[in-house]
């Protein structure tokens, strides 16, 4: 078996391997599940950067520790190896993370690393992002996305309690939680592909959920970015 630095040449990479192990009779979209958590961190007047809390399905888990030794010896090291190996090949796919003032990108800073536990069958990713300059809020121009862009992933918060507010940050803002809403026609289409097709970059897009921050900005200066 090659080294998880081999294997995990980006998380969609090996998401098509385990699209490719599944029944002929599965087509449907997706094929892997990440359930999350997301801290949005910074001051009553500041975004700093976000805290991600990712646990994979047992069947991601499972291929992503194939042929790795976890012994209790060696478990440690192995997750430490994997969380890097993960981290170092999201990094081309923007950590799967699209934060916008209304259509405005916002960077990030290169994050310094990830930690992975396995307390049992699903695995468990976190890693800090911190954005490259602090963002001023804005009244309800903020926006945040988090999704893996052909939709062989689903990356979704199960309740709105799984985005937490730091403090200070919660004394400005609130936020909404908007699900989802594809046409018929794209739920069609994404249900009929095959496990084999090629990935179609447009559909993590149409059926992510997003983020809508609303803060006071009667108190904030001007925006650094």
């Amino acid at each position: 078996m090659e080294p998880t630095s081999m294997r995990l040449n980006a998380l969609p990479c090996f998401i098509l391997s385990i699209a490719a192990l599944l029944p002929i009779t599965s087509q449907a979209h997706p094929h892997s599940w990440i359930n999350m958590k997301t801290y949005i961190e910074g001051s009553s007047t500041q975004i700093t950067g976000f805290k991600m809390v990712w646990t994979f399905d047992a069947m991601t888990t499972a291929y992503m520790l194939d042929g790795e030794d976890m012994s209790p010896a060696n478990k440690k090291q192995t997750l430490k190896n994997t969380a890097q190996s993960v981290m170092e090949n999201m990094k081309n796919s923007h950590y799967f993370t699209y934060f916008y003032d209304n259509n405005t990108p916002i960077k990030y800073h290169i994050p310094a690393g990830g930690e992975l536990v396995k307390p049992r069958a699903k695995a468990t990713l976190t890693f800090e992002l911190p954005l490259s300059k602090p963002k001023t809020i804005t009244k309800d121009s903020l926006k945040l996305l988090i999704f893996e862009p052909s939709y062989y992933v689903d990356m979704s918060w199960n309740n709105k309690s799984d985005i937490i507010l730091s403090p200070e940050l919660a004394k400005t803002c609130r936020f909404t939680l908007v699900e989802p809403n594809p046409t018929p026609e794209q739920v069609t289409f994404a249900m009929s592909l095959p496990a084999d097709a090629d990935p179609d970059n447009q559909l993590g897009q149409v059926f992510t959920q997003t983020v809508k921050l609303h803060c006071d900005v009667n108190t904030t200066e001007p925006s650094t970015q």
